[in-house]
């Protein structure tokens, strides 16, 4: 408490004076003023940030009490607080901080479990593939290059560890390493905007910047990666971009927006008994040439999800890509699956797909010409068209393509004719040897359709009734639903943990 109430003394009387104040207003010098270039006749506003010294410090009081009480138990926390090898300690941190990227906490818990313990191939099925690659990079770069010593400084993460930006270098600094910096993510943005009333674009340099600034302000000294964490929870649990829970946040009486709902209440309420001493909604005197300020009228409605504003999103292009699920008779029986892997950039890079081309053609044979074309060119081999069955169609979403795989299958009858060496693009696979490998969702999709269909065959076959599955009683222009992702098990086993540190350590000395 003595250090708030030094705190409040010190807010009192080192307050800031220079409020919302116009250049006219300001006191006449006797040496000549240097004016500086500005976008408008108005100086930078106050409105938009904390000029309070006591009002930061009881926010990070509020929020942090609120932390401790109500935060997540996840694994990557625990890690930071009770690993006391400091390598370790910001590689479990980095990889948790790349896992969550554009992914929920609930999504990633399975994968980062499991990643830890074994450090295997866990991460098909995680989406944002590249991710993954650039997580092995960095390691690599740790383990022959930096000697198993992991980078020790914010500026160090953001030089030297590839795929770690601003966020993830600040995230890891502050939470395994100690540093007084601040992290600003998807929800800290939100949460900020709304603390301060910032309308403008939020991917804006102008709002980012000052978002940045706000995360530094705010950083509690002592507890840096707790304070971050914390806004981030707060973000995610209570100032959720839709349905926000303003009465149960630990930092509503600092939170503009949240004033503003309940003066806008008042109003609406003393409105309707007639009277006329209505309460006044503080708000920045720059509005109109304040770069921070929403360039749209306040909706009612919306209440605290006036803010953020960000632009209009993009819908997704759609694509239709036939694909083909080739097999032969495998060696100790069951069936072998056809895999090829697709580029080492672009989506889905690296990962194992079945042969597919993208759809260009609406003429149902020259589809099927244009894959078993394809099919050919990867085996080397001239099978007809007239081998491929319709399965179906599969709808996979990714961020920004709205994917339609429409799903043939291949049944080769001869092993022979497809025993050619094994490339590092191409491969034959067995049931579980699918299960293991790199793949994607949409893959597995492809494969549960293939599945029913063949159960449905089997089915038919006994019975001698023609029927279809759930999943494909519709014609070839319809969507079957969309399946939440799967985790896939691992392929090869690496070195776990705590021995592929030990191991460097060992190499080096």
């Amino acid at each position: 408490m003595s250090r708030l109430r030094s705190a409040v003394v010190k807010g009192k009387k080192g307050r800031l004076e220079t409020v919302e104040t116009t250049i006219r207003t300001r006191k006449k010098s006797k040496a000549p003023v240097k004016e500086e270039p500005t976008t408008s006749s108005f100086p930078p506003s106050l409105y938009h940030t904390f000029s309070d010294a006591a009002e930061v410090v009881f926010l990070r009081s509020h929020l942090l009490r609120w932390y401790d009480k109500d935060k997540r138990e996840l694994p990557w926390r625990t890690l930071a607080l009770t690993e006391s090898d400091i390598n370790i300690r910001t590689y479990a941190v980095w990889v948790s901080e790349i896992m969550l990227q554009q992914t929920q906490v609930a999504t990633v818990k399975d994968y980062y479990n499991r990643w830890m313990k074994e450090v295997n191939q866990m991460w098909a099925g995680l989406g944002y593939y590249s991710r993954g690659r650039r997580l092995h990079e960095g390691a690599q770069k740790v383990v022959l290059e930096l000697k198993g010593q992991m980078p020790q400084t914010v500026d160090d993460l953001l030089k030297q560890l590839p795929g770690v930006g601003r966020y993830t270098a600040s995230a890891i600094g502050s939470i395994a390493l100690g540093q007084v910096t601040g992290a600003v993510d998807g929800n800290v943005i939100r949460v900020l905007c709304r603390l301060r009333a910032i309308g403008a674009d939020s991917s804006s340099p102008a709002v980012t910047e000052a978002l940045w600034r706000l995360a530094n302000l705010l950083v509690d000294p002592e507890r840096p990666g707790d304070f971050n964490q914390a806004m981030m929870e707060l973000g995610a649990r209570v100032c959720t971009p839709k349905g926000p829970l303003c009465s149960q946040c630990p930092v509503q009486s600092h939170c503009r927006s949240y004033h503003r709902v309940h003066v806008k209440q008042e109003q609406s309420a003393k409105k309707l008994l007639g009277k006329l001493d209505m309460p006044d909604i503080e708000d920045c005197m720059n509005s109109g040439t304040c770069s921070l300020c929403p360039s749209e009228p306040w909706d009612d409605q919306l209440g605290v999800q006036n803010f953020p504003r960000k632009p209009p999103k993009k819908a997704p292009r759609a694509e239709r890509t036939l694909t083909c699920v080739v097999t032969r008779p495998g060696e100790a029986g069951g069936e072998e699956y056809l895999l090829v892997q697709r580029p080492n950039k672009g989506l889905l890079a690296g990962l194992w797909e079945f042969p597919s081309v993208l759809l260009q053609e609406d003429n149902e044979v020259k589809q099927k010409r244009a894959l078993c074309e394809e099919v050919n060119r990867v085996l080397r081999s001239c099978f007809n068209e007239h081998l491929l069955q319709y399965v179906g169609e599969v709808v996979h979403i990714f961020s920004h393509i709205h994917q339609t795989y429409v799903v043939y299958s291949m049944r080769l009858k001869d092993r022979a004719v497809t025993q050619q060496t094994p490339t590092e693009k191409r491969q034959w696979l067995t049931r579980p040897g699918l299960q293991e490998a790199a793949v994607s969702t949409g893959l597995k999709k492809i494969v549960k359709l293939f599945d029913t269909a063949d159960s449905l065959k089997d089915k038919n076959s006994k019975d001698g009734k023609r029927q279809k599955p759930e999943g494909l009683k519709h014609d070839r222009s319809q969507k079957t639903k969309k399946s939440r992702p799967t985790a896939a098990d691992g392929g090869g086993r690496q070195l776990s943990l705590s021995s592929f540190f030990k191991t460097v350590k060992e190499e080096s000395s």
